[in-house]
């Protein structure tokens, strides 16, 4: 099979996958020859299309809550709120991915009276909430081209009486 690039005139060797230029000079390429002879070019596919509301949820179960309420206090009845994972965008210029973890008050407790603000630290560092592990798992549905480099818990903010969030940023970075 032969290639011409414009500048040079390429041939790929059988079964080595060495590229061979006209003038002679062998080069080695066998990664580069796979990309381009071995395989279609994949669409790229978008964040929206892998973290859907299903992901979402299995990614950060809704049970998790009871779980850290259990372990926070003993028992999960205690808990005034329901925690949820969604997806806020890809921002590309920054290269990162934000995600929200919100807090949803839980009927017959008050939201607002609870120390939200100081939840990110806490998650942060909590094994049953887990950020760690739900950054790596993150990573994993995004493919072997991209990593998770770094991750924060942005300050809790209130878009309502009812509802808190935290932001989570992740900065992507290819491997």
């Amino acid at each position: 099979m032969s290639v011409d690039t414009g500048a040079h005139h390429w041939v790929k060797s059988q079964p080595s996958g060495s590229v061979t230029a006209a003038c002679g000079r062998r080069i080695r390429f066998e990664m580069y020859c796979r990309q381009i002879f071995d395989k279609e070019p994949q669409p790229m596919i978008q964040p929206e299309q892998i973290f859907t509301e299903q992901v979402l949820r299995g990614l950060f179960p809704p049970e998790r809550a009871n779980a850290f309420f259990d372990a926070l206090f003993g028992d999960a009845g205690e808990g005034a709120y329901d925690i949820a994972l969604t997806y806020a965008g890809y921002d590309p210029q920054a290269n990162t991915l934000d995600f929200f973890l919100n807090l949803h008050e839980r009927p017959g407790h008050c939201l607002a009276c609870n120390l939200t603000y100081g939840l990110p630290e806490v998650f942060s560092r909590h094994p049953v909430i887990n950020v760690k592990g739900l950054v790596g798992e993150i990573e994993r549905l995004l493919g072997s081209d991209l990593q998770c480099a770094d991750w924060r818990l942005g300050t809790t903010e209130q878009t309502g009486r009812s509802l808190h969030r935290i932001p989570l940023r992740i900065q992507l970075a290819k491997r």
